[in-house]
């Protein structure tokens, strides 16, 4: 599985009061974390189709489209380090069951079964001092 690592210096970074605010506040975090990794794949190509969409069986953070027509539902994980566990590790084997029982579910509400899909997991990390760092695991699972 190829890791796309993103450069530090192309990232918005917050302002120090503003970081404060990010890294006091889970939720606040986990928005700006989505919103870098929106950012991200748009410099990539990427069009927004969806952010946050939720079903009865689960939520999808971002779903994306690839100028090839690659359906591509995002996983985001933000973190203010990785000291404890790696990001990625938190997308174990039940939340990918939960994210691919949703994208199904996405997938036939919106008739685009004809695409090709992928299921990517983005990581971002806002460090107390430095650049955030964004890592992008294309094909992260398959379901």
């Amino acid at each position: 599985m190829p890791v796309v690592k993103a450069h530090s210096f192309r990232l918005m970074r917050p302002l120090p009061w503003v970081r404060r605010g990010l890294l006091s506040d889970r939720r606040r975090l986990g928005r700006w974390g989505q919103r870098q990794a929106e950012r991200h794949l748009r410099r990539q190509g990427c069009r927004t189709l969806a952010r946050n969409w939720s079903a009865s069986c689960g939520e999808l953070d971002l779903v994306v489209c690839e100028t090839d027509g690659t359906l591509v539902f995002v996983e985001v994980k933000t973190r203010r380090s990785e000291d404890f566990a790696p990001a990625g590790a938190a997308v174990n084997f039940r939340k990918q069951r939960r994210i691919a029982r949703t994208a199904k579910r996405f997938v036939t509400q919106y008739h685009v079964s004809d695409s090709p899909l992928r299921f990517d997991v983005i990581t971002v990390i806002l460090p107390p001092r430095g650049a955030p760092h964004i890592t992008h695991y294309p094909a992260a699972f398959v379901p």
